[in-house]
């Protein structure tokens, strides 16, 4: 294969057929719920869209990668309230639709970054309050509150009992007392410091929180330690 084909070529999963079907199963859960409770809500009269497009890639992410940092509450809930609040006001004060679509996702990235909130379909929510048509424009601000923020909470409401129920740690936060750790471990403190230089050098979004990566590492080089050799 050449070097092209290769960096295009999709990088393994290392997920039990029980993982995905899990997943899969999560999703299903998340947007029929969600559709549902917000139906009843909201009513089938209503004018905006009960459940937004963007929701289907948040699934994605809280039932499939719910270990990403950009699947966590805060990233669902402040991507999505931020992202909706700059598209509104794009599509309020720019009159050129493509311009405002262009500047809606641009400031939604710059703030969630900013703010630590980062979530990709946020992106789309931007890009919804914009290009969303007469209905979406018409509820203006009314828009964030539901279904944006509706749609965000029973789906994170949804994510975090099934999550409880599958036994998985969701939210996915830092590792519990890891100072405390390394404080004993110099050989510990000593790969945490070098593992967040290297991140720092790289000076890119790794979707994978350090904690776990560097458990990952640590595991790693226990496993290789205790292996016999040849």
């Amino acid at each position: 294969m050449t070097p092209f084909l290769h960096r295009w070529r999709p990088a393994p999963l290392h997920l039990s057929l029980r993982e995905c079907l899990r997943a899969a199963l999560g999703a299903l859960l998340g947007i029929g719920l969600t559709a549902a409770l917000c139906t009843w809500a909201l009513g089938l009269s209503a004018d905006i869209p009960l459940l937004i497009a963007p929701m289907g890639a948040s699934a994605v992410l809280l039932f499939a990668a719910p270990a990403s940092p950009l699947a966590q509450p805060w990233s669902l809930i402040g991507g999505n309230l931020v992202a909706s609040l700059v598209g509104v006001t794009c599509a309020a004060f720019i009159g050129n639709e493509i311009i405002a679509a262009a500047v809606a996702v641009s400031v939604a990235i710059a703030l969630m970054l900013a703010l630590r909130c980062l979530h990709p379909p946020s992106g789309a929510v931007a890009l919804t309050a914009v290009l969303g048509g007469p209905s979406i424009h018409a509820a203006g601000y009314g828009f964030v509150p539901d279904p944006v923020l509706l749609n965000s909470a029973v789906l994170l409401g949804v994510a975090l009992v099934f999550h409880s129920f599958s036994r998985h740690r969701y939210p996915h936060g830092h590792a519990p007392a890891p100072t405390a750790a390394r404080a004993v471990s110099p050989a510990s403190q000593q790969l945490h410091q070098a593992l967040q230089a290297v991140l720092d050098e790289r000076d890119e979004f790794i979707d994978v929180d350090a904690d776990d990566l560097e458990a990952i590492v640590t595991a790693t080089l226990a496993r290789l330690q205790s292996e016999p050799r040849p």
